[in-house]
């Protein structure tokens, strides 16, 4: 691995792409300081420009490097949660430039929590950074392999580092300092409970329909398969997928509820298990969605999870990638 990381760092330097993992999500990632890099991201993602990249960097006592202003608060959950699934939406600094921040004056910033995409920052060198998305077309499933990335991305990218599966799953959670109070944007890895217990309550879950920062991963429609995606409460969605073969479509039901497969089925219901826990069920999410979305399957039905913090994120997620 050492000299696939190498090899990687140098098409960096030199202007290239490079797929790597974290504990996230695998992202798409270009050296900040090449313009023509930062514009292939882009291109190749099919993203628009005025939606902003998260910066990569290696060590927290760079966070002034590429940040101005930062508050108290700010230093507390870097400190606490890097390297981790944590972004900072801090005002940027003059070295970070306005074609990484979609034309704002702030930038989101972390320090990821994977082996190899650490050992390939450390490579590139003090003080660089790389400008990483998640490595899939804008909207669509996050990848969480390097087969995810393959499938999706191809050739346009020069370079996949294969790190394995995310520990995680599910993309950073992001926390803007813009106003009195820390605002999560985008729910994430970190739980809210973990961030308010940092900061002694002094938190808050931003109102969608509010919302005045562009923060990547936050638009109505997102994290979408190709094929349809419903959510329903688990006592509607096998009439649901009953309704939906009645019409001869092929339909999968991703449920966490073993007793679904007492109930009566035909050759058209596919019925798929997950995880009752909220970790595990994350971590499985976007492979499960990958693994459907590329059989023939008319529409994917979700049982709608648990209307509490602990499935939070898993909720933001599949409200932006369903259809209802």
């Amino acid at each position: 691995m050492h000299n696939k990381i190498a090899t990687a760092a140098e098409l960096l330097r030199s202007g290239g792409t490079v797929a790597f993992p974290t504990e996230t999500v695998y992202g798409l990632g270009a050296d900040i300081s090449i313009p023509s890099a930062v514009a292939q991201i882009f291109k190749i993602k099919q993203r628009p420009t005025d939606h902003p990249l998260i910066v990569h960097f290696s060590d927290t006592s760079q966070l002034q490097h590429w940040a101005q202003e930062i508050p108290d608060s700010a230093w507390k959950l870097a400190e606490h949660f890097w390297p981790g699934p944590l972004t900072l939406i801090l005002r940027r600094s003059n070295r970070i430039p306005t074609s990484v921040t979609g034309g704002q004056d702030t930038v989101g910033l972390r320090i990821p929590n994977h082996p190899v995409a650490l050992d390939l920052l450390k490579t590139l060198g003090t003080n660089t950074a790389i400008a990483a998305p998640s490595a899939n077309r804008f909207g669509r499933i996050s990848p969480t392999t390097a087969a995810h990335v393959h499938n999706t991305l191809g050739k346009t990218v020069d370079m996949i580092l294969d790190g394995g599966a995310c520990n995680i799953g599910l993309e950073s959670t992001i926390v803007s300092f813009n106003n009195d109070t820390p605002t999560i944007l985008r729910p994430g890895g970190i739980p809210l409970d973990a961030l308010a217990k940092v900061l002694n309550g002094q938190i808050i879950l931003a109102n969608k329909n509010n919302a005045t920062e562009r923060t990547p991963g936050t638009h109505a429609s997102h994290y979408a398969p190709t094929t349809p995606l419903e959510t329903h409460p688990p006592e509607h969605i096998h009439q649901r997928a009953l309704e939906l073969t009645a019409q001869g479509l092929r339909t999968v039901i991703i449920t966490r509820l073993e007793r679904m497969s007492n109930q009566p089925t035909n050759e058209n219901i596919v019925i798929f298990s997950m995880p009752h826990e909220p970790t595990a069920y994350g971590k499985e999410l976007y492979a499960a969605l990958h693994q459907f979305d590329h059989k023939e399957f008319d529409r994917l039905l979700i049982e709608t999870p648990p209307n509490n913090t602990n499935w939070l994120t898993i909720n933001d997620r599949l409200q932006r990638a369903s259809l209802l």
